[in-house]
């Protein structure tokens, strides 16, 4: 770490100041992402398909908006090449800025959209393409910020700083789903007609707290030595970021499939869970605080997940998550379907906890895997992928299986068991990263 002195603070306080920071600034941001995109998931659950499908058979409603839903995981590898290839050319921060402004944006746009009943399958067109925006946006984002968490951290603790970034996505699971919570407890007429818009106009509010944040943070001082390195060596050209991670693409293969099982599990909580729950008799709005009061609970322990792999690895944690994920799926869906609320956020809070033990060491575990002056690329687009072929596609899947079955909560456990089955394989295939070099370019 000798090599950072003239690039970090003066001083091992001011390094340590430096990273707290950054960790702040990394996990805020992280959070107004999420607010943003899982908001989406929220009201694809209870709004969209009155809203822009209406007419159609309750759960073919259901499964045509959770298909928009998809597209803003379809579009995040996009934005995980993007942002990954100026950020490991430019640096880390300018980018975060830009993704930040463009998912706030989008996020706003999309509570103007008129229903279909003002400008019928347009309002649909209208809404994919923004969630294309924002899944743009969160592609960049998390890989940015993940590594402007980890490339200031202490190596002993680098899966506990990235874990603050993970940290954003359950708190910002929280906000969004406590706000739709308020605007749910309107008239259903209210609630559909401008309800629901109200919290994505709220979004911009959230995008002048977070630039202000944003701003404030300094370079990754690993991202900036390896470029001094490079112009040291007289090096003419930089290789392009996304070849240089093609080159490997065993890694990418293997963090995309191990990754794939958590967005998966993460993501069937605030979607397929929520619509089964409210189906079975609970309350809307209850259901949405049961799943507000689990999120909250659960950000604490994805940060002790983090830690918990800076001890002990991070592949040990993470399978031991998945594992017990898959034997408590039955009893999970048996309390989400007892149409009592204290029994929702029973089930709801477990669920939360055992995925964290996943979810807490991701941040790390991906983006140990490659190096400087492609990490930001490799981490987005790894990232980015898992997210796509876990989670984009899931909940669509769940709610078409769960119709043909005759609603039948079998084949929705058994789609979810083997999936993570196949992450615990390449997780343990995957190698250990948590003493990786990161100063390492290869």
């Amino acid at each position: 770490m000798s090599g950072h002195t003239t690039l970090a603070p003066a001083g091992t306080a001011a390094k340590r100041k430096e990273a707290r920071t950054v960790i702040l600034s990394s996990y805020l941001g992280s959070t107004i992402e999420f607010y943003d995109f899982l908001l989406y998931a929220t009201a694809a659950a209870v709004a969209f398909p009155k809203v822009f499908f209406a007419g159609t058979d309750e759960w073919v409603g259901v499964v045509a908006a959770y298909a928009t839903f998809a597209a803003g995981y379809v579009a995040r590898p996009l934005g995980g090449v993007i942002f990954g290839h100026f950020g490991d050319k430019v640096g880390r921060k300018g980018m975060l800025i830009i993704s930040m402004a463009m998912m706030g944006i989008a996020s706003t746009l999309i509570g103007l959209i008129p229903g279909a009943g003002v400008i019928g399958p347009w309002g649909a067109v209208i809404l994919v393409l923004l969630r294309v925006c924002q899944g743009i946006a969160v592609g960049g984002e998390w890989g940015g910020a993940a590594l402007m968490a980890l490339e200031h951290a202490d190596p002993r603790r680098r899966g506990f700083a990235a874990s603050f970034v993970n940290a954003g996505a359950p708190t910002g699971a929280v906000l969004g789903t406590v706000v739709m919570g308020i605007f749910s407890a309107l008239p259903q007429d209210a609630f559909l007609a401008w309800g629901w818009r109200v919290p994505f106009l709220l979004s911009f509010l959230l995008l002048i707290v977070g630039m202000f944040v944003r701003l404030r943070v300094s370079e990754s001082p690993i991202f900036a030595e390896a470029v001094a390195k490079e112009v040291a060596q007289a090096t003419t050209k930089r290789k392009i970021p996304l070849l240089e991670v093609l080159r490997r693409p065993k890694a990418l293969i293997m963090i995309m499939f191990a990754g794939a099982a958590g967005f998966g599990l993460q993501v069937v909580l605030p979607t397929f869970s929520v619509t089964y729950a409210v189906s079975k008799g609970a309350p809307q709005q209850g259901v949405l605080y049961a799943f507000a009061g689990a999120s909250a609970i659960s950000i604490i322990f994805v940060l002790l997940g983090g830690r918990l792999s800076d001890r002990f690895g991070r592949r040990p944690v993470m399978i031991a998550g998945l594992a017990l994920f898959i034997a408590y799926l039955f009893p999970m869906f048996g309390m989400l379907g007892s149409g009592n609320v204290g029994l929702v956020f029973v089930a709801f809070t477990v669920a939360l906890v055992l995925h964290s033990s996943l979810y807490g060491p991701l941040a790390a575990f991906v983006s140990e895997q490659f190096g400087t002056t492609s990490r930001y690329t490799g981490a987005a687009v790894g990232y980015q992928l898992a997210t796509l072929i876990g989670a984009g596609f899931t909940p669509g899947i769940l709610a078409g299986l769960y119709k043909d079955s005759g609603q039948s909560i079998v084949p929705v456990v058994v789609f979810l068991s083997v999936m993570a089955l196949v992450s615990i394989v390449f997780i343990a295939l995957t190698r250990e990263s948590k003493n990786n070099d990161l100063t390492t370019v290869r």
